[in-house]
């Protein structure tokens, strides 16, 4: 019986695929099947085609599932490049300029960038020349605002020398800012670059400052010596012209006996 059954089938196989072209082949019906030896079902189309559908839709979902995944994983990237900070700092190198203004700052001779000081100092050898003040005193006092004058003029200068000397550095950490900036993988790294070039900014303002400060102490302590110099002479020019005591007869003895 079953070796019958296998022949069936075969010819029906080859009667199958020696039809013409033209002829159209009829599907077989839902309840149509072949059965195989032991009465086991070998072929039924229709779950076959039910199969291949299953089958492929959820080969679309994993598909879909993967471009989700893949697309979650991408945004944890750029959000961790966007948080991902600036391997270059320019901090301690700013802080130092900024430190060695100050301190050149701070090194004023005679007279320190301090409003108690300067009104000490200015009452001291400023403030007025008095007319019964010895010639010595008046002297002292004259080479006192020199040397405040002086030691003014070379503070702003080392100011300014300290100043120059900061750009060097101030070069390179702009280089340096402006390649990490122009480098940056995500928004952080472009705002902090940025962050520390306005800082650089800051610094160079804050040397300009100071030179600007160096310079008119300079300024000021040269005006104020001038002005200390006009009274001064005009205290010792009324002292030679007030007439004195004149002349007073007294008693000379021309020899020794």
């Amino acid at each position: 019986m079953t070796r019958i059954t296998h022949l069936a089938g075969a010819s029906t196989l080859a009667l199958a695929l020696a039809a013409p072209t033209g002829v159209t082949i009829l599907a077989p019906s839902p309840a149509q099947a072949f059965f195989g030896g032991f009465g086991r079902i070998v072929y039924d189309p229709r779950n076959h085609a039910e199969n291949i559908l299953s089958a492929a839709r959820a080969m679309e979902q994993i598909n879909n599932q993967i471009t989700q995944l893949q697309n979650e994983a991408q945004m944890l990237i750029n959000q961790a490049r966007n948080l991902a900070s600036l391997p270059h700092s320019s901090l301690a190198a700013l802080q130092q300029n900024v430190d060695r203004t100050r301190q050149l700052l701070s090194q004023a001779q005679n007279i320190a960038f301090d409003v108690q000081a300067i009104d000490r100092m200015f009452q001291e050898q400023y403030g007025g020349t008095a007319m019964a003040a010895p010639e010595a005193q008046l002297l002292a006092d004259a080479r006192a605002r020199w040397e405040n004058t002086v030691g003014g003029l070379q503070d702003a200068m080392r100011v300014q020398a300290g100043v120059v000397g900061n750009l060097d550095g101030q070069r390179a950490e702009m280089a340096a800012l402006v390649g990490a900036s122009q480098n940056a993988v995500g928004a952080l790294q472009a705002a902090q670059a940025g962050n520390q070039l306005l800082a650089l900014q800051s610094q160079q303002i804050a040397d300009l400052v100071a030179v600007t400060a160096a310079n008119g102490r300079a300024a000021a302590l040269a005006e104020a010596e001038r002005a200390a110099a006009a009274e001064q002479g005009r205290i010792q020019c009324e002292r030679f012209l007030t007439p004195g005591a004149g002349y007073q007869p007294g008693s000379a003895r021309m020899f020794n006996n």
